[in-house]
C-alpha cells in the first residue's frame, strides 16, 4: 500500500483502529475548524499533527481528493486466512474473493460493502489485482482498517483448500447456471468477483462449485463489479437473516 492514506473518513478510521501512523498533514486553514475532530483524535493517540499549506499537500500524487488531510502510515497489515477463520465467531463464514479486480475504486467499494454486511474477510490475490493503495483506502471509507484483508497466492489453489474445509465457492457470472435468488447463501460461502471487463478467469470459473447470475431486466446485460458484489452480499445477508427468524 502507498505510504499515505487520504480523506477524512479513511484517516479517522485508521486512527480509531489503532493503525501505526507516523504523522498527519492537515491543511493549515482547517486545523481548528473542519478537521478539528481528526486533530483531537490524533493528539489523543500521540500522533504528530503538522499544519501544512494546501499547495504543498497537492504535490502528492493521488487519484482522489485529500480533503485537507494526509496520514503517513506503515503498509496495510494482511491477515492469515487460517487465523481469521479460527478467530471468527461466524458459524457460516462469508468470504469475498476478488479475481482480477483492477479498478481501485471498485476494490475499495467491495471492501466497504463487505465490512458493512459483516463478511468474515476479503481475499485478495497478490497478482493481477488492484493494489491496496490510498485510493482503495479512501473509497472504502476506512473499511480497510475494520475487516480482515487476506492476501492469497494462487486463486484456484485457495479455492480448493477452502472447498476441503467445507466452503461452497460461488462465482458471479452473467451466464451463471442459477440466479442468486435460487442459490443457498446461508452455508459457508465464498463469493468470487471477477474482472470488470473479462469477468472471472476460465480456470477460476472451472474451480467454482457453480456460477451465480443476477437477473437483468433492461437492455444492458451486466453490472459494475462492485455493484454486483454488493447485491450478492446483501442477498446473503437477507437469506441468513430470514433463516434466523
Amino acid at each position: 500500500m502507498d505510504n499515505y492514506i487520504v480523506g477524512r473518513n479513511a484517516v479517522k478510521e485508521a486512527l480509531k483502529a489503532g493503525r501505526s501512523i507516523q504523522r498527519i498533514l492537515v491543511s493549515d486553514d482547517k486545523v481548528k475548524t473542519g478537521l478539528s475532530d481528526i486533530v483531537g483524535l490524533a493528539k489523543s493517540k500521540g500522533v504528530e499533527v503538522r499544519p501544512t499549506p494546501v499547495k504543498q499537500m497537492n504535490r502528492y500524487e493521488m487519484d482522489v481528493p485529500h480533503q485537507g488531510v494526509i496520514a503517513f502510515v506503515n503498509a496495510v497489515e494482511f491477515k492469515d486466512l487460517g487465523e481469521v477463520l479460527q478467530e471468527s465467531n461466524h458459524e457460516n463464514p462469508l468470504l469475498i474473493l476478488t479475481d482480477g479486480v483492477e479498478d481501485p475504486h471498485n476494490m475499495g467499494a467491495i471492501i466497504r460493502t463487505a465490512e458493512c454486511v459483516g463478511a468474515t474477510a476479503v481475499l485478495i490475490p497478490k497478482r493481477h489485482n488492484a493494489p491496496i493503495n490510498a485510493t482503495v483506502a479512501k473509497t472504502s471509507a476506512g473499511a480497510v482498517e475494520q475487516i480482515p484483508l487476506v492476501q492469497v497466492g494462487n486463486v484456484t489453489q485457495t479455492i480448493k483448500q477452502l472447498q476441503k474445509q467445507g466452503f461452497w465457492v460461488l462465482g458471479a457470472h452473467m451466464e451463471g447456471d442459477r440466479t442468486l435468488y435460487e442459490t443457498d447463501l446461508t452455508i459457508p460461502t465464498v463469493l468470487v468477483i471477477g474482472n470488470e471487463g473479462k469477468g472471472i478467469s476460465r480456470v477460476v470459473k472451472e474451480a467454482c462449485d457453480f456460477l451465480v447470475t443476477i437477473p437483468m431486466y433492461g437492455n444492458l446485460n451486466s453490472l459494475n463489479a462492485s455493484v454486483a458484489a454488493a447485491i450478492l452480499m446483501y442477498e446473503a445477508v437477507r437469506q441468513r437473516t430470514m433463516k434466523v427468524k
